[in-house]
């Protein structure tokens, strides 16, 4: 009861929601109030461009535009930020004409399945639907724009004419000068009768001057759009009584295998955000997004994977030189201004596991040397205290984080079980994966002597030596199954002194916050077994990503980056059902465990078309007279029917229990 309480307290302070979901589950919508002042932005992608969409309105009236990011159109210098970018004040443009009057517009909502729709009213009573969105393969985003009559009278409508070019200076581009343009589509007066409609459309695109203009097909770019939303809804669909969860898992799906850039140096997962493309990160893609694309079975995240792995491969070297945090500019050019971030821990965590849940042999041998690698570049850097020392940490010294920090080592233990579990299905020697056995071991018991402390009151971890302030990452080993301190650690997570309005502050006392490590500790959490704990802050968090007032998926941080959509926030919202709610752990190229967690007052939840070496499997939970019941089919068929003590793990062989 007392928990009840606090916990009540704890939550209240969430808004009424802004948005609602749709009665399918497959949009939300924000109907806008008379006077209404509110903005947004939301971030979609395709292959050869990412656009940040900034919407809204200002007292009723409508306000778009568009940050254009064109990732394969290089600037100078060619850095991590050298992507051609160009904002674009669409409600600025000229507008429709209607019996030779300018027309004045207000809206009437908006609502996003992965497209962003508006619905706009004109003084006259027609009816504006404007579709936003990128192509999926081709450097162009594009408004679709619908005109209906609603009224009984016929109207004279004009759709202006625009022609708008901007071209770069040429010593600025690594191509030359670009052009940046935008187009009407089938612009022109036309008679619009009573009960009817018509569409044109506004696009957006890039080239280097010296290519020739295309000529697009926005009606074939939607449909491209709403191919690749349908296939990644229809894959790893969860479905619980949290309406809310379902959907922002839906759309979380989306957001992590979208932003994958077609470069010169093959297909690269990229953060987004306004920054961050054309380049892969040890954090972002190898060790948050990359173990969760097999489960999806998305073509572009997996291969994305496999070649973000190879490049980093190709800093491997005989003298344990550090690889870089950061391939950038197509793969031509590297950043590590931070220094050993615990980089290597990361790509050995990421990239065993991500070879774990794919399941094909011959990737896992390709994959085989740089996590030995990295295994061995860890070991070299264990301290006098048993632990693994570094520069800094995923933050890159915005917070302390001494010379050795919790998250590497953590990191590290669960690299050195993975790739136990994977040599052994490889028939690598013997002793390296017994030795990699004794060192996890080792780095188990080091964690503890090492980490383990009492921060603030709480029986939990101090995040390096000489922390005093309790860290959001201090649920890291609850991650990968490190329990010894769980109930402290659990109770530091959602106290008021780390819990805030957004989820977990980056240290206790401060504002800023940063998505990965709440959604580290909701998975954590959910591993550990505390389900009755974690599930009414999942479920705030869950509603205040997806309805709230910055929409529709996980952040960045705050106030770094304007609470930016960065992809692999996604890809961590995924696992943190994947892995917590649903407890799936590959354990070898031919078997993974489950260990669900049917939340008190659900009666059942499903997991289905999980995509898991080579084979699709069905997970089912139904709880029965104290027990649940655990169904599981591959490919179709039941392999699995039985009942089990809630928490038990359960573990599945390919081709059969």
């Amino acid at each position: 009861m007392l928990f009840a309480l606090a916990l009540a307290c704890q939550l209240s302070a969430q808004p009424p929601s802004r948005w609602q979901p749709a009665s399918d589950l497959s949009s939300i919508r924000w109907s806008v109030t008379p006077g209404d002042t509110h903005a947004d932005h939301v971030e979609m992608s395709g292959l050869q461009l990412s656009a940040i969409v900034h919407y809204g309105v200002k007292e009723g009236k409508w306000q778009q535009r568009v940050q254009l990011v064109f990732p394969m159109l290089r600037t100078l210098p060619n850095d991590t930020h050298a992507s051609l970018m160009h904002e674009i004040d669409v409600s600025g443009l000229p507008s429709l004409r209607i019996n030779g009057k300018d027309v004045g517009c207000e809206v009437t909502s908006f609502a996003f399945d992965g497209m962003l729709t508006t619905h706009l009213t004109t003084g006259e009573g027609l009816r504006i639907q404007r579709q936003s969105f990128p192509s999926t393969t081709r450097p162009v985003f594009m408004d679709l724009i619908t005109v209906v009559n609603t009224t009984d009278q016929s109207y004279t409508v004009e759709v202006p004419s625009l022609s708008y070019r901007d071209t770069t200076p040429a010593d600025r581009g690594l191509q030359g000068a670009y052009v940046i343009e935008a187009d009407c589509r089938d612009p022109g007066q036309r008679a619009l009768p009573p009960g009817r409609s018509f569409q044109y459309s506004m696009i957006y695109s890039a080239r280097p001057v010296q290519e020739p203009a295309r000529i697009w097909s926005p009606a074939y770019e939607k449909e491209k759009r709403l191919d690749l939303i349908w296939q990644t809804r229809s894959d790893l669909v969860l479905d619980t009584p949290d309406d809310v969860m379902d959907q922002m898992f839906a759309f979380a799906k989306l957001r992590a295998v979208e932003s994958i850039y077609d470069t010169r140096g093959g297909l690269m997962h990229g953060p987004g955000g306004g920054r961050y493309y054309a380049a892969i990160w040890a954090n972002d893609q190898a060790e948050y997004a990359n173990p969760f694309f097999p489960l999806l079975g998305n073509p572009e995240g997996i291969e994305s994977a496999i070649n973000s792995f190879r490049h980093f491969a190709r800093y491997m070297n005989e003298d344990f030189r550090p690889i870089p945090s950061s391939i950038i500019a197509e793969g031509t050019d590297y950043w590590n201004g931070a220094g050993d971030r615990g980089d290597m821990a990361m790509i050995a965590y990421g990239a065993s596991r991500f070879a774990l849940a794919y399941g094909d042999e011959q990737t896992a041998r390709e994959l085989w040397p740089l996590i030995s690698w990295c295994l061995e570049y860890c070991r070299r850097k264990i301290n006098v205290d048993g632990v693994v020392a570094s520069d800094c940490d995923e933050l890159e010294n915005r917070f302390p984080a001494g010379d050795a920090n919790l998250h590497t080592s953590c990191l590290y233990y669960d690299a050195l079980l993975s790739a136990e579990m994977l040599g052994r299905d490889l028939h690598i020697e013997e002793d390296i994966t017994r030795r990699y056995h004794t060192e996890a071991l080792a780095i188990h018991r080091a964690i503890e002597s090492h980490f383990g402390a009492q921060v603030q009151g709480y029986d939990t971890y101090r995040y390096f030596a000489g922390n005093e302030v309790l860290r959001a990452w201090i649920c890291t080993p609850l991650t990968v199954g490190i329990l010894d301190r769980a109930q402290g650690t659990i109770e530091a997570l959602f106290s008021k002194d780390l819990w805030t309005d957004d989820g977990l502050a980056t240290e206790a006392g401060k504002p800023t916050f940063w998505d990965r490590a709440t959604l580290y500790a909701l998975r954590g959490v959910l591993a550990a077994g505390e389900t009755t704990r974690a599930l009414p802050f999942l479920e705030y968090y869950s509603r205040r990503r997806l309805l709230g007032e910055h929409v529709p998926y996980a952040v960045e941080a705050w106030p770094e980056g304007n609470q930016r959509h960065l992809s692999a926030e996604s890809a961590l919202y995924c696992r943190v059902i994947t892995e917590g709610l649903w407890g799936i752990r590959p354990e070898g190229l031919h078997a993974f465990s489950c260990t669900p967690r049917l939340p008190e007052g659900w009666n059942e939840m499903q997991l289905s078309r999980i995509h898991l070496m080579g084979q699709i499997y069905d997970l089912r939970v139904v709880r029965k007279a104290g027990r649940i019941e655990i169904q599981v089919k591959e490919n179709g068929v039941v392999i699995l029917d039985e009942p089990y003590r809630e928490g038990t793990a359960v573990r599945i062989n390919r081709g059969g229990n």
